[in-house]
């Protein structure tokens, strides 16, 4: 396993602008999951003394319209988005897992069932399947991220029953029959390994995508509410004074844009270095 680790983690360092994507990413996360202590004010508090400050260096990002400092507004809307995405990639992935292993490996009316099931959330844009199972579901971090999970669920149990389907009747499955090894096993212990590949490059590229979801949604008011910052309430709120103090909006902006093609660029190079075809 660590030899196998070691050629891939060689593949993926040829592409050196995915290297340093990744290198940037960490960074990211990084400076999001010890926000409390690098936040240089709390970024709850108010003080209306100090509103609509431009950015300088005691405020590197100004403050808003309730006087909080936004450069610390900006590092906890990152953990918070980062943890909506991430948390929503990984229980969409748990379920996809569940639903496509099954329908893959045994087929039949239980694969006829889920993958029609299935195609009924595809055939619903994402976001749009987002926001209507927020709605139901109310504001909240929990529900936000239970709606963004089940909304991006289908793509990744569509991928895994493909890739079951491709490997179920190899030598090295055929192999495990002939031993004896019971069905479980062979799903979780042989088959899954050898399908992680694609799902941790959607995967990736799936985070990016939750994110900007959880930033749609908390811009329109059904994601994230205030004291707590996310990058798209924060958007929200700023778009109010666009004209007047546009770094209010330029700044959440930027933090989106630059963690979606973070990810996004991970993920391709993930995608080139479990491509054998790609490999330099």
């Amino acid at each position: 396993m660590i030899k196998r680790f070691r050629k891939f983690a060689k593949y993926y360092m040829q592409n050196k602008a995915a290297t340093l994507c990744f290198i940037l990413l960490l960074i990211l996360i990084v400076l999001s999951i010890f926000a409390d202590f690098i936040s240089p004010y709390d970024f709850t508090k108010q003080d209306v003394s100090n509103t609509f400050l431009s950015p300088s260096p005691t405020h590197l990002m100004g403050t808003d319209n309730f006087g909080r400092d936004e450069f610390s507004r900006i590092l906890h809307g990152g953990q918070m988005s980062l943890l909506i995405g991430i948390s929503s990639t990984f229980f969409s992935i748990i379920i996809g897992l569940i639903i496509g292993l099954f329908a893959g490996y045994y087929g039949g009316k239980f694969d006829v069932f889920a993958m029609r099931v299935m195609d009924i959330f595809l055939s619903i844009p994402q976001l749009i399947l987002a926001i209507a199972l927020a709605a139901t579901l109310g504001n909240g971090i929990f529900n936000l991220i239970l709606a963004l999970s089940l909304s991006s669920t289908p793509k990744y149990a569509r991928l895994i029953r493909a890739k079951v389907i491709e490997e179920k009747n190899l030598e090295y499955v055929t192999a495990a029959r002939i031993l004896g090894e019971n069905d479980l096993k062979i799903i979780f212990f042989e088959i899954l390994p050898n399908s992680l590949g694609p799902i941790i490059v959607e995967a990736t590229i799936g985070v990016g995508v939750n994110i900007l979801s959880s930033a749609s949604l908390s811009f329109i008011g059904m994601g994230i509410e205030p004291p707590q910052a996310e990058w798209g309430q924060m958007l929200s709120e700023g778009r109010t004074f666009i004209r007047d103090y546009p770094f209010l909006t330029v700044f959440p902006g930027l933090a989106i844009c630059i963690s979606i093609l973070l990810f996004n660029l991970v993920g391709d190079g993930l995608r080139d270095a479990f491509d054998p075809k790609k490999r330099g």
